[in-house]
């Protein structure tokens, strides 16, 4: 069921797994720390809306932190076995932390940022970065996957992460095009602003938007490729004092090529 839903739908969700649970343990605490160190002041954003925290957790290579055990799991089992990834290195957690209100606007940030962040949920696909004044955009970044930890408890609404199903696929297809015939190494060099926004405009046309949800014990893994992003709190959504608490790893697992042709 799950491989079948992450190969259609650019994700899927895991039952609640005690391995994993007993892993938050551990991390939470730490999580914690993290968000409440005046160093890292830096990364609340948004009006205070959001903490975005990226790579901020202090874990291992192997995923363990603060005494916990490696990452381990059904979703690290599906992991190896059906994506075929193991043997990398953990990269250190984004602990992504929203509050009521999200998203309000940043200093300095274009009105048409902010309409895209409060209407398209800041959709974006991870590994193309806006460089420079003008945010040109470019592959710089090629991660295996995105794997979500929920923290806390806390309700649906609350910020939840959304990808657009499918999304995966026409993203493949796209730069598949637009890299033919050019050496990988030298994907990053060609700016690809403009079919960046087109293939983005394409998937809120033809693909299902989904937020997914889930609880502390519970995991969802998303394609690398796949158009995500982090909606609006809603306005019957609550949460603790934690926030909207989510941990997302993004590990490095390849080259250009292996993360444009793997499954």
């Amino acid at each position: 069921m799950n491989k079948s839903q992450f190969f259609d739908k650019s994700w899927c969700r895991f039952k609640y797994d005690e391995t994993l649970m007993q892993w938050i343990s551990r991390a939470l605490p730490c999580a914690r720390e993290t968000v409440a160190a005046e160093k890292n002041a830096q990364w609340l954003r948004c009006g205070g809306t959001w903490f975005a925290g990226v790579n901020l957790l202090p874990n291992s290579t192997d995923g363990s932190v603060c005494g916990s055990s490696s990452m381990q799991g059904e979703a690290c089992d599906f992991i190896e076995e059906t994506l075929g990834l193991d043997g990398f290195d953990w990269d250190r957690a984004q602990v992504s932390v929203c509050y009521p209100g999200y998203p309000r606007p940043m200093p300095g940030e274009s009105e048409a940022a902010f309409g895209y962040r409060r209407d398209r949920d800041a959709a974006h696909v991870d590994g193309f970065l806006a460089e420079g004044s003008k945010r040109r955009r470019h592959l710089r970044e090629y991660h295996g996957f995105i794997l979500g930890i929920p923290m806390v408890e806390f309700s649906p609404g609350a910020s939840p992460f959304v990808v657009w199903e499918g999304s995966h696929e026409v993203i493949r297809k796209t730069f598949t095009g637009v890299f033919r015939g050019v050496p990988a190494e030298q994907w990053g060099e060609m700016d690809i602003t403009g079919v960046y926004h087109q293939v983005r405009r394409r998937i809120f046309d033809r693909c299902k938007r989904v937020e997914i949800y889930a609880r502390p014990g519970e995991a969802y893994l998303v394609h690398r490729l796949a158009l995500h992003g982090v909606a609006p709190w809603h306005s019957t959504a609550s949460a603790t004092a934690d926030g909207r608490m989510i941990c997302y790893f993004r590990p490095a697992t390849g080259d250009p090529e292996a993360w444009l042709v793997n499954p």
